[in-house]
């Protein structure tokens, strides 16, 4: 079975401040093994579930973070930005049974996590008919346009609480919890062996059942935290401007909705 492994770092146990997961800061180091871990943890849990090909897609920052000797020799690592507009789902197509997703975090917008964002920090807020998106949902519904389950999440407690409203069938693990600027964690061992007994029962589990359909139409809007950025992609095709800072864009291909964020986020 071919599974396919979406990674982030800000959701990873420990990663509280944003020097911790820029790589030319001294701190980066020790959160980027961290990071590894725990989605060896997860090949790991999907191996011993049944699967036999993993794809792992480094989709932190510059998308070349994770440490590619520690994973599992029937791992293939997909690394740095080839703009297509799947972005942190690259390389997914409906040859997979599943996806998992990991070291994902809260949305733009949320308190969740010190570090909630949604793709960039240009965009406050972002939301398709009128549910606030998370990377998580945007990712989510990449591997539903796929016919793909997402069947495990790890990261911090609110994006894991979203995740189950999303996909009632999915399993989670919640490494941490933010409050302001501080989070609380689990033992970093903890975690992975959470995250690893997670994986493996999600994969033994009714992956079907988190296979969910789309939306026919999808109503999106993205508010920026500069008028001039809204103002910017206001000029996208279709777009319009709904307000200093937000544009509005309808369409019933989510391809296009991601297209949209390829550009404008």
């Amino acid at each position: 079975m071919k599974i396919f492994i979406s990674a982030d770092i800000e959701g990873v146990c420990g990663v509280t401040a944003w020097d911790e997961t820029e790589s030319d800061k001294a701190s980066y180091a020790r959160f980027q093994q961290q990071m590894t871990r725990e989605v060896c943890a997860a090949c790991e849990g999907a191996l011993a579930g049944g699967a036999t090909e993993i794809y792992v897609r480094d989709a932190h920052h510059s998308a070349r973070n994770l440490i590619a000797e520690e994973l599992p020799r029937q791992v293939k690592l997909v690394r740095g930005w080839s703009r297509h507009p799947y972005m942190m789902m690259q390389e997914l197509d409906s040859s997979f049974v599943a996806a998992m997703m990991i070291g994902y975090h809260s949305l733009a917008g949320g308190g969740g996590n010190p570090l909630s964002h949604t793709m960039t920090s240009r965009a406050s807020e972002i939301s398709i008919n009128g549910r606030p998106v998370s990377e998580f949902l945007m990712n989510s519904q990449t591997a539903w346009l796929e016919g793909v389950p997402v069947v495990f999440l790890s990261g911090d407690e609110e994006i894991c609480g979203l995740a189950k409203e999303l996909i009632p069938g999915i399993e989670t693990v919640a490494v941490k919890s933010g409050l302001g600027a501080s989070t609380v964690n689990l033992h970093p061992l903890s975690a992975l062996e959470q995250i690893k007994k997670g994986a493996q029962k999600a994969m033994q589990g009714d992956l079907a059942a988190c296979r969910m359909p789309l939306p026919e139409k999808f109503e999106t809007t993205i508010t920026y935290v500069s008028h001039q950025d809204a103002y910017k992609a206001s000029f996208y095709p279709e777009a319009r401007r709904l307000s200093s800072r937000t544009i509005g864009f309808d369409t019933d291909d989510y391809f296009e909705v991601l297209r949209l964020f390829l550009f404008n986020l």
